[in-house]
């Protein structure tokens, strides 16, 4: 049986952190399960968390909801919340999902982008570029999120909002994995660019085709043991 946290690495949120309670604890939650110190399988109190964060049980609790839909935790009844239990198979097979679901993204986005959508995507096109210029992984992560994020919401379709919500285990762990290497980044920077430029000059199967060859790419990267061959 999974001792239950107590999670020491969890350092108390910043005073001057201007984002909602729930968003910062959700993002650390990220963190220390990506990092592993919030292990597999480990069970996560609120009553804890929100001690060792300085925070109230509800933000606390809104997180965990948050990460169960997106696959990262566990509930069940009279066990209460602990950290998924993934193995690498499980997360590749998630990704290679991913991979169709983002390119059938970008097709919607290259039919349907306003100028306004494509300005949006140029400016956290423009975060990404900076992030990866000044070696700071942890908003490049952010950053690359976002940039995805806006992409998704172009085709406004909801069905598929849902479905890649449900791979967001795969995204944290995976996008980790790709980042910590140092010549990912600027690969992935400039796969982006040429996502956005099919994107821009409304070309849906390039832009479905530019997307799908980055998460593949970037899949292989992520688990190469379960890609080869």
């Amino acid at each position: 049986m999974a001792m239950t946290l107590a999670p020491s690495a969890l350092r108390p949120l910043a005073t001057d952190d201007i984002r909602p309670l729930a968003d910062s604890v959700y993002e650390r939650l990220v963190g220390g399960i990506v990092d592993g110190s919030l292990p597999p399988g480990g069970k996560l109190s609120e009553r804890s968390i929100a001690a060792a964060l300085g925070t109230s049980a509800q933000p606390v609790r809104e997180a965990l909801r948050r990460l169960e839909g997106e696959g990262l935790v566990e509930t069940r009844p009279r066990s209460g919340s602990s950290v998924a239990l993934m193995d690498t198979r499980r997360l590749a097979e998630m990704g290679r999902i991913r991979a169709v679901l983002e390119g059938a993204a970008a097709d919607l986005a290259a039919r349907h982008a306003t100028p306004e959508d494509l300005q949006r995507l140029e400016q956290r096109l423009d975060a990404m570029r900076d992030a990866t210029e000044y070696g700071d992984t942890a908003t490049l992560r952010l950053a690359n999120e976002a940039f995805h994020t806006a992409l998704h919401a172009i085709g406004d379709n909801p069905f598929l909002i849902r479905g890649l919500q449900a791979l967001r285990a795969y995204d944290h762990i995976g996008r980790a994995r790709v980042l910590a290497s140092d010549d990912q980044p600027r690969q992935a920077l400039a796969e982006h660019a040429a996502i956005l430029a099919a994107i821009a000059a409304r070309d849906p199967e390039a832009a479905e085709r530019q997307m799908r060859a980055h998460t593949f790419r970037s899949l292989s990267v992520a688990f190469p043991e379960e890609t080869r061959g």
